[in-house]
């Protein structure tokens, strides 16, 4: 049986579903960060350092209290963000956010007379994604799907690869547009400005969260830490002097203890993920008439259901659903399954309730004869889906050969005939 880690605390108390459904729809979550006693402060991954405790059969608390206290150092507070530029190699990584841009995004909900805001993410986005970018806003439990949990650096709806990050691009666009068939809406009354600033915000707190988790991983997988810390010069910690450098000047890597070469190896090592990420191409759609459209649709629906695409194992026959779901997601299985614990077993799961996750909830597949695709309907974000699958979630991607003789896979054609079979679908219910 899974050891259960000992250093879980207690959460905040959950409010009323009628009082959380209030408060989303009068679109008050900037009054509810206004009426704090004091200023909000981030909370740390203790879900991840409990999750590792038990993958790794090690405590982590000193872990965790070493690092807490770093991300604090080198990434501030809700309310004055910081960005460690004197730990990046690259000017790339470096202006990947803006200081002045987190500074409009950051901190509680303003305006001044031109009826400018600041706090654009306290009022706009923390009920939902919480104040660390979470996912536990007030109003998540009672959202179908929960809101995006940045802190892993996974995000599902994206121009990328399933491996690789999201470009600002399409954080944008999904500001612009939202996620159909979600609680998440569209931003678009938001200036184009106001929505730089909370992709700048959004990137920031994926960036901290996930280095963070890795900082985590990485001391205690390589920096001896157990019960207690390693020596002072595997620790991770910074000193004073590096923690509050301009942010002009830059670190000297060669002067840093083993420990301080591991923090910016992991910032390094984030953010460059972040910088290198690029939509992939999507080839040319084959123009299409009358029968030949027919032609196409009917063997994107062959694929569909037949067993090289596989679609409707999970899909249904023709996209109609009603196939049980037995999946979890990744930030689900990350303290449950992969750990050995069973998501229903209610009492090994408490621990990590009460440390800020939120309940195991299976994973639906789409409706896809709904017509209503999530990320996006246009042609290019379809074909996209169908070669990468759905970071975080079970939904696979299929690989695309060139050539037709590959054992494994289907050809560009294939991959539009799948697209304009989809696309038939949702033009049935216009």
């Amino acid at each position: 049986m899974a050891r259960i880690p000992f250093f879980w605390r207690q959460s905040r108390p959950t409010p009323s579903l009628r009082v959380a459904a209030m408060l989303v729809a009068a679109g008050v979550a900037g009054l509810v960060v206004g009426c704090r006693e004091s200023a909000p402060e981030f909370d740390h991954d203790r879900v991840r350092a409990m999750s590792l405790e038990i993958s790794r059969d090690v405590p982590t608390d000193a872990a965790l209290e070493d690092v807490a206290a770093v991300v604090d150092k080198l990434f501030g507070t809700p309310q004055s963000p910081r960005w460690p530029r004197p730990w990046m190699t690259q000017t790339a990584e470096r202006d990947l956010v803006s200081l002045d841009r987190l500074a409009v995004a950051a901190g509680g909900v303003t305006s001044d007379q031109e009826n400018s805001h600041t706090g654009l993410y306290q009022e706009h986005c923390v009920i939902c994604h919480g104040i660390s970018g979470s996912g536990t806003g007030a109003a998540s439990q009672f959202q179908v799907p929960y809101p995006r949990d940045f802190r892993a650096g996974t995000f599902k709806w994206k121009s990328t690869a399933r491996s690789e990050k999201p470009t600002r691009a399409d954080l944008e666009r999904l500001l612009v547009t939202g996620i159909p068939g979600t609680p998440m809406p569209s931003f678009r009354p938001l200036s184009s400005s106001d929505r730089e600033a909370l992709v700048d915000y959004i990137i920031y707190l994926a960036v901290r969260g996930e280095v963070e988790r890795d900082l985590l991983a990485f001391a205690v997988d390589m920096l001896e830490y157990d019960e207690g810390p390693p020596a002072e010069e595997l620790r991770i910690q910074v000193r004073d002097s590096y923690a509050g450098i301009d942010a002009a000047e830059s670190i000297d890597i060669d002067q840093l203890s083993e420990g301080e070469q591991a923090i910016a190896a992991v910032i390094n090592d984030v953010v460059v993920r972040w910088v290198s990420a690029q939509s992939s191409p999507v080839p040319p759609r084959p123009s299409l008439e009358g029968k030949s459209l027919a032609a196409s649709v009917a063997r994107g629906r062959e694929l569909f259901n037949g067993p090289i695409a596989g679609c409707a194992g999970c899909h249904g026959k023709d996209g109609i659903g009603g196939l049980p779901s037995l999946d979890y997601d990744d930030w689900t299985k990350e303290y449950t399954t992969r750990i050995g614990i069973t998501p229903d077993d209610s009492e090994a799961v408490k621990p990590f309730r009460k440390a800020g996750a939120l309940p195991p909830r299976k994973i639906e597949p789409r409706v896809l004869a709904d017509g209503l695709f999530r990320g996006g309907s246009d042609p290019e974000t379809l074909y996209r889906r169908i070669h990468f699958g759905i970071a975080g979630t079970p939904m696979p991607g299929i690989e695309i050969h060139d050539d037709a003789h590959e054992a494994t896979g289907i050809t560009p054609n294939d991959a539009w005939d799948l697209v304009n079979f989809l696309e038939d679908l949702a033009t049935k219910q216009q």
